[in-house]
């Protein structure tokens, strides 16, 4: 079955998110850039599935001479590292030209881009992507995470007691019967 194209897709600048967000930066300078990385991927993992985006976390390949590779984390989430020498603003810019296609068709899928480099964020509207800051993504994720909490929470409520979960005629029989009535 051939897979449809999700609503959108997200491209996520990975360092320069770590750099704006300041709980990112903490986790970065306290406990190193592996870990700040995931907590990013981390907060963007309900937020992809809620908002039913294709994400992807592009990383470059700062401090490593490995070769480019992706790890998908799950179908709505996956991470890129950019050969050694690639910014990941050149990986942005290149995936933005290969789906602006998509971006033509009557039905276009939109394609997003995270970022607060002002010349990225030029470059990426230029190919008719969308252009979403730091800031901007931070309170969207936690926006998003706060009304998971709440559903979660909804249904928990009302699904926390057996009598919640019956009809309002057999709560009464069992009501009846709790008192002895025949």
């Amino acid at each position: 079955m051939v897979r449809s194209l999700p609503e959108a897709v997200l491209l996520v600048d990975g360092y320069n998110i770590v750099g704006a967000w300041s709980y990112l930066k903490l986790t970065r300078d306290r406990d190193g850039l592996e870990a700040a990385r995931w907590q990013l991927v981390e907060a963007l993992l309900n937020y992809s599935a809620f908002q039913g985006f294709d994400t992807r976390v592009i990383f470059d390949a700062q401090y490593q001479k490995n070769c480019s590779h992706q790890e998908v984390i799950n179908q709505y989430l996956s991470v890129h590292y950019t050969d050694f020498g690639q910014t990941a603003d050149t990986y942005i810019e290149k995936a933005c030209a290969a789906f602006r296609p998509y971006l033509q068709q009557a039905q276009p899928t939109r394609l997003i881009v995270a970022t607060s480099d002002r010349i990225q964020q030029l470059m990426v509207m230029g190919y008719g992507a969308e252009w979403m800051s730091a800031q901007q993504l931070g309170c969207e994720v936690k926006s998003t995470s706060a009304r998971v909490r709440r559903q979660q929470s909804r249904k928990q409520s009302s699904g926390r007691f057996l009598a919640n979960s019956i009809n309002a005629k057999a709560r009464q029989r069992l009501a009846e019967l709790r008192m002895g009535l025949p």
